[in-house]
């Protein structure tokens, strides 16, 4: 005879193994802090490169204005503008991504948990057929 909770449990395993199962168990086989912190680090370099694009391309189309009435002092104070503004876009990024890829570990991590609570369960009902 059929058991529904039996069913119904191995029906939610495998919605989950289609869905999540691989990136899940990818993401929760690193540690919390090693994970934020690669994904963090891969997220600052795209910033970056994000960044001198935006920045040259900002410099190319108004190159002949900049140059029009470039001083020294000018030049240090836009160079020092431009650090700047990039230092607080990389904290702000940095931040905000650690904070992201820590939740998305937590929340891959319980996924996970749940899957291999629910295969011990699938376990039990296996011996208790027998």
């Amino acid at each position: 005879m059929l058991d529904k909770r039996k069913i119904r449990l191995m029906v939610r395993m495998a919605s989950y193994e289609k869905t999540n199962a691989r990136q899940d168990m990818k993401i929760s086989s690193y540690y919390k802090k090693d994970y934020a912190s690669l994904n963090t680090l891969i997220t600052i370099l795209w910033i970056t490169i994000g960044y001198a694009i935006a920045g040259g391309l900002f410099v190319l189309c108004n190159m002949d204005a900049i140059l029009k009435n470039l001083t020294i002092m000018k030049m240090v104070v836009l160079l020092a503008l431009t650090v700047l503004g990039y230092i607080i876009l990389i904290v702000i990024y940095g931040v905000c991504a650690s904070s992201y890829y820590k939740a998305k570990h937590n929340r891959s991590k319980q996924r996970v948990k749940k899957y291999y609570r629910d295969m011990s369960r699938l376990g039990k009902y296996e011996e208790k057929e027998k």
